[in-house]
Parts: C-alpha cells; structure tokens; sequence
C-alpha cells in the first residue's frame, strides 16, 4: 500500500509538506502543492484515502456547520426541518450529530480545514453558505469531505457532494404558471446575489420569460436579501407608482413582505397583484390569502445530507449530486386572467 512516505519521497519533500499540501496550508506553493498531488494521483494516493484517515479516529458524527444561522427569520422553519432530516439520518446511520455555527466574518479568522481540525471533524454538511465565502472558495483544493445544501459545484470534486432541487426548472415553472393565467407584467423579488440559488431561480425565471416571448427589464427586478422587511419596502415604494399585475418571489418570506405592503396600499391580493413564492415555509399557508409556492422537503434533504456524506467520507459514493423532487402548490395568491376580465391596472 502506498504510504504518504512515497509521495514525499517522490516529491523530494518531507512527509510534513505533503501533509500541509493535502491540507491546503497557505505556506505551501501552488507548484509544490501541484506536484504533489499529481504525485498522489499517480502513485493512487488520493485525498479520499486522507478522508478515511481521518474518519477512523473514532470520529463518529454527523457535523453541520450552519452559516448565517443567527439572520434566519422566525417566521422560517426550512432550517429547523433541515437539522431534523440531518438528526433522523445521523440515527439510521448511528452516529452522532452535531452542529456548528459561523459566518462570513468568522471564516475569515479561520481556514475551513483548520476550523475543521480544531474540532476534530472528518467531514461537515455546510448550510448556509455563499459563493463568496472563504470557506467555499477553499473547499475546492481541501481534502476534508463536505456535502452541501443548495449549492452545486461547477467542477464535480471527488470529495464534495451536493443536495439541492432543480432550482432553475422550479422558478420557471412557476413563472410560467403566472403567464399561462394571463400575467404580462411581471416583477422579481429577488434573494442575495451572492446566494447560488438566487442564481439559479433568477435564471428559471429569465428562461420562462423568454420562452414565452416576454423582456426581461433590469427596473422589475429587486434584491431583498430573502427578508420579508425588505421586501416589504422595496414592494411598498415600487407600487406607489407602478402596478405590476404580479410578483414572483425567490422565497415564501419575501412573498409576505410584499403582500404586505400591497395591502397597506390598499391592493387586494389576489384581485390587484398576484404573489408566488418558494419554499413552502411554514408562512406560506398563514397568510390570507394563502401563497402559491414550490414546495421542497426540507427534512428529506437533511436526510440525504447526512447518508451522503457517509458515502463520501466512507469512499462509498459513486453519485455526489442528489436532486430532490420539488412541487407547485395551487393556493390562493394568484388571479387567473384567462377566466375573468382583466382590471384595469395604472401605470
């Protein structure tokens, strides 16, 4: 069996710079740490092999590393179904879960491997985490094995996994489900830029737009951040002046926010100006009306999280990306056009 001896030998390096190469330490050249895992590769000592190093002493958990965690609203309960479906998946496998908390500024302070070192973890589902952040840009050249929630790599990584649903196709085809009921006039309420599933749901809507015929114009699109408040107050300023027949919003807590400042206006919804939205958070069917929506099983994505990182950690997964099934809910937020007459909307 090759040992981490012979890549160092190979390399003409000490044991301790393959060691530091493997785990991404910054006082490591990119041509010496290239070469290295070059070296690796061919003599077939791959990080996978790392992983399972690390996962043998006794490191018997399911960790979630949660970023953002402290900004989630009340009113959102995707989160607390998440870390349930990690728990339940965790027991089926009988290990232990844990959870750690950080953000952008922590990750900052500290490597994602070294954040991982500290706490002896052997591999981490990651939540919460944007295309901006230090930890997800350093994941790429890391051998710790992480699964992640909504975000897909763009390059398949041997030890990154991914559970998410088909964003795009969701978010077009709840757009379409607005236009096919007569709404031309469509706004976006949209989440953070930096969010890979903004990204993606943005880019669900363009393609419903444009399949159907319809322009896509930068002063219909909004960026609230996935916060009902600023939803609210960006919807109320814009309807002040503009009526849209309709608002899709990347998400359920966005959606409230602008039903509310429609109906402050003094808009009935859904008679005035429709709103979708997405998730199916636990708000959703609380408001009046009650908001059309895609549904995701939050718990089941949990779930699949945690057997998944098992199988990578384990050197067992032959697929990294695991799409979930996702469904439009019907309810009460949309006016349908084609049955009645349209009113008259001011410009």
């Amino acid at each position: 069996m090759v040992s981490i001896k012979d890549v160092a030998k190979k390399a003409g390096v000490s044991v301790g710079v393959v060691s530091k190469a493997f785990n991404n330490y910054p006082d490591v050249g990119k041509e010496t740490r290239k070469r290295i895992m070059d070296i690796a590769q061919e003599l077939d000592y791959s990080p996978n092999r790392i992983a399972r190093n690390l996962s043998s002493k006794k490191n018997s958990a399911i960790s979630l590393i949660s970023s953002g965690f402290e900004e989630n609203d009340q009113k959102d309960n995707n989160s607390f179904e998440l870390f349930k479906g990690i728990y339940f998946g965790s027991q089926q496998l009988n290990l232990d879960f844990s959870i750690y908390f950080t953000d952008s500024f922590k990750q900052q302070e500290q490597s994602y491997v070294q954040f991982c070192r500290e706490r002896n973890i052997g591999g981490a589902i990651l939540q919460g985490i944007k295309l901006d952040d230090p930890f997800f840009k350093e994941m790429v050249d890391t051998n710790v094995p992480c699964v992640l929630i909504d975000v897909v790599m763009d390059e398949p990584q041997s030890c990154v996994g991914s559970v998410t649903i088909q964003n795009r196709k969701a978010t077009e085809d709840l757009t379409a489900y607005l236009i096919e009921r007569g709404h031309r006039d469509i706004a976006i309420m949209a989440g953070t830029k930096e969010a890979y599933v903004n990204e993606e749901r943005l880019k669900g809507v363009q393609d419903a737009l444009l399949k159907h015929g319809l322009t896509f114009e930068d002063k219909m699109l909004f960026y609230a951040d996935f916060d009902d408040q600023q939803a609210y107050e960006k919807a109320k300023t814009y309807l002040k002046t503009h009526r849209p027949t309709a608002f899709v919003c990347l998400s359920d807590l966005m959606a409230y926010g602008v039903m509310k400042a429609a109906q402050e206006l003094g808009l009935s919804v859904p008679e005035d100006v429709s709103v979708v939205g997405f998730d199916n958070s636990m708000i959703a069917g609380m408001t009046t009306p009650t908001i059309t929506t895609i549904a995701q099983d939050f718990f089941e994505m949990g779930r699949q999280s945690a057997l998944l990182l098992n199988r990578i950690v384990n050197g067992e997964s032959k697929e990294n990306e695991i799409y979930l099934n996702y469904e439009l809910l019907e309810r009460e937020s949309v006016q349908d056009f084609t049955n009645s007459d349209r009113k008259e909307h001011e410009s």
